[in-house]
Order: structure tokens, then C-alpha cells, then sequence
């Protein structure tokens, strides 16, 4: 078994992806030409976006992630080599700061932000 792609359900994929581009630097990997799904080159493992109308029309109901209420019990992590520009660019892209960039006793560098949608994410530095 291992991790093919997380899905993050959203309300607009293309506003969501322009997010990310501009935030993070992630590009776009896949946009299925009915823009209600994408994928982002995050690596081997892919960070794709889909309409919550698509998991509406499959009858499952979930718990939307909305920028007024609590996020969800997970988050996007993001590894870069520099956690304090990483945070300044997602800030200044519009992500809402929630804890600036610290160094952590086991000697990783950790911030968090939440999304245009607030979805919390993680911009941390690689595990030593």
C-alpha cells in the first residue's frame, strides 16, 4: 500500500489552484478540463483539489472547510528548505497566518497558515 494523492474537497478548484501556485509555488500537474478536479506537482505524492459538488453528486456527505470555522483535524504539510520565506510569500498571497515560523525542539523549522478555503497548512523544514 502507499499514499497515491490526498484530495482536499473545495468550493472553486481553479480559485484554489491559483492559491496554491501563488502561495506556495506548487504547478499544476492535471486540470481535467470540467474544472472540478486538479492535481498539483507536490511530489510522489499528489495534492489534488475537487469540487464538493462531486462528492454531493456520489450522495456522501462531509464537513466543508470554510475560513470562519475551526479547521478540519488535518493538515496540508508543505516541506521547503526555507520555512520563514515560504510563510512571508503565503502571507503576502493572502494564506492567514496562524503561528510564524519557529524552530522546534527536535530541530525542524514549523509555521502554520491557513488557505483560502481554511484548510490548515504546514510549511516545515525536512526531518534531519
Amino acid at each position: 500500500m502507499k499514499l497515491g494523492y490526498v484530495i482536499h474537497y473545495v468550493p472553486d478548484v481553479a480559485a484554489t489552484v491559483a492559491f496554491y501556485e501563488k502561495a506556495f509555488g506548487l504547478a499544476p500537474r492535471f486540470i481535467h478540463d470540467s474544472g472540478t478536479y486538479a492535481e498539483m506537482e507536490t511530489g510522489v505524492t499528489a495534492l489534488a483539489f475537487a469540487s464538493e459538488a462531486m462528492i454531493d453528486e456520489q450522495g456522501a456527505s462531509f464537513r466543508r472547510t470554510r475560513p470562519g470555522d475551526t479547521p478540519p483535524g488535518m493538515e496540508i504539510a508543505l516541506v521547503t528548505d526555507d520555512v520563514r520565506a515560504a510563510f512571508a510569500t503565503a502571507v503576502a498571497a493572502g494564506a492567514v497566518p496562524l503561528m510564524p515560523p519557529k524552530q522546534k525542539p527536535w530541530g525542524q523549522t514549523v509555521g502554520y497558515v491557513r488557505d483560502l478555503n481554511g484548510a490548515l497548512v504546514e510549511l516545515c523544514s525536512p526531518m534531519s
